[in-house]
């Protein structure tokens, strides 16, 4: 590390934030993060209730070499501060028809599994699969490793590769379409579609193009962080300051500072400071309201319809459920009806699909012994002024008939604990607007290219990252955009 005596300030301790800080310290900054709230994390933190913790929001864990590398850019062994175990099965499906599919590791393993339980042969499914890699393969650097929003980057063999191959990643098909193709039962179509859920997207909607999720999911893997989710906010935080990063709890910025079109530094309660850079990995929709009103906003993008969000019962049960897994889905009868009300109608479906995530499963001291810790989620519009507190007791009520429906039990007398979010504490809580998890939603086939830049067109040296911005949501994605927006950053 060379130290070049200039200084940036991060705006929040997000997963991507901390990526970003632990970038520009690298590249010899003297770096301050600026976080409003207690903890670092955003999304991805705990909170603990009557003997059970929590993980409050990202859950799936894939592409972890995207933490590795930040270790190692610091010169630790990252097996030293932070470890996972590999996952299989990965998913744990059950229907209506009271029937359940487990989704493994492995092209031919998850293959030769499901083709057991359906209509589906293991050719087929290989075959599918093996499109989802063609598409990694074609988006991975187009997409996922540069920013779109620099000229330069379009002439690479890389990027030229991808758009000359842009009819081979499903960009003219729907992923409702597309699986509806590749697939004769029903339930293996309703597997794939869930993939746009990890975007807040409905798949009868968004592109083909995010079937990729299944490659990086079932062929490259999923993972399951020691401690939890936690873990790896708690690593990257104690990594920053190891290497000389500040982090400024409960302090939240309150104007971005602009003079001749170039950032001068921020304001907060504690008064005025200077920096040479600024890189807020706030909402972008945010960034502009509440720290930049008067900078002119750029409107076609920011305006984007919005991802869904959710509503997440944390429970503590009283009981040790060994149908479940780490990662469970209860899935709706009719899909794309739930889809439906959820993006035309803007309200809650009676039948939602449940996810159930249960940390307990590995972290045993997660919960008191012979109980679980349930994190039950389901996706819900975002925050338009709908009654919230009646849509949390319409969805308790349905939620709870549907699990005891389908693992035919009686959930009720075992929850012990209980907390709730809805889209209005996620606002509150991580600054998304609206409440939507994921930024803009990808319900048309150029939404790859409406998300903001990782900088700013306008104002010189404002940066931006995370999941509002290039190239989206996810841990793994978070941390290539903090990789993105330092490149950009000579």
């Amino acid at each position: 590390m060379t130290e070049n005596n200039k200084t940036c300030a991060v705006i929040g301790a997000g997963v991507s934030g901390l990526g970003a800080a632990i970038r520009m310290r690298n590249k010899g900054y003297q770096v301050t993060v600026f976080e409003a709230n207690s903890f670092p994390g955003g999304k991805c933190s705990s909170e603990s209730q009557d003997g059970y913790r929590f993980d409050m929001g990202p859950s799936v864990f894939t592409m972890p070499q995207y933490v590795d590398e930040l270790f190692e850019l610091s010169g630790k062994n990252p097996r030293d501060h932070f470890n996972y175990v590999q996952l299989d099965p990965v998913y744990q499906y059950f229907f209506e028809d009271g029937s359940t599919l487990d989704a493994y590791h492995g092209k031919e393993k998850f293959a030769e599994q499901i083709a057991a339980k359906t209509k589906d042969k293991v050719a087929d499914i290989i075959k599918y699969l093996d499109k989802t890699e063609t598409i990694y393969k074609l988006t991975d650097e187009v997409f996922l490793k540069n920013s779109l929003h620099r000229l330069k980057n379009f002439f690479t063999w890389p990027v030229a590769k991808g758009i000359l191959n842009f009819g081979k990643i499903g960009a003219f098909d729907t992923m409702a379409g597309a699986n509806q193709k590749a697939f004769k039962d029903s339930r293996l179509v309703q597997i794939f579609n869930r993939y746009a859920t990890y975007n807040g997207s409905s798949p009868y909607l968004s592109p083909a193009t995010l079937n990729v999720i299944a490659h990086v999911e079932i062929v490259k893997g999923a993972f399951y962080p020691k401690g939890g989710m936690v873990s790896i906010t708690a690593s990257l935080a104690q990594l920053a300051k190891d290497i000389g990063v500040q982090i400024n709890f409960s302090t939240p910025v309150k104007e971005i500072l602009i003079e001749n079109k170039k950032v001068t530094g921020i304001k907060t309660d504690k008064g005025i400071q200077h920096f040479d850079i600024v890189i807020s990995n706030m909402d972008v929709y945010n960034s502009y309201k509440k720290l930049m009103p008067s900078v002119k906003r750029p409107a076609k993008t920011l305006d984007q319809p919005k991802s869904s969000s959710g509503i997440i019962f944390y429970w503590g049960i009283k009981k040790e459920f060994k149908e479940l897994g780490l990662h469970n889905i209860l899935f709706s009868e009719n899909y794309e009806e739930e889809f439906n009300t959820l993006f035309a109608r803007k309200t809650i479906y009676h039948d939602p699909t449940i996810y159930v995530n249960i940390t307990s499963k590995h972290t045993p001291e997660d919960a008191p012994p012979g109980c679980e810790n349930w994190f039950s989620f389901i996706n819900v519009p975002n925050n338009q002024g709908q009654d919230w507190d009646m849509f949390i007791t319409e969805a308790r009520e349905n939620m709870i008939q549907k699990i005891n429906r389908v693992l035919k039990t009686d959930i009720r007398p075992l929850i012990e604990t209980e907390m709730v979010f809805d889209p209005r504490v996620i606002e509150n809580r991580t600054s998304s607007a609206f409440g939507a998890i994921y930024g803009n939603s990808s319900n048309n086939k150029f939404a790859a290219f409406l998300r903001h830049a990782n900088f700013s067109k306008d104002i010189k040296n404002l940066y931006f990252c995370g999941g509002s911005v290039h190239p989206g949501p996810s841990i793994p994605l978070c941390l290539l955009s903090a990789k993105i927006t330092t490149d950009l950053i000579k």
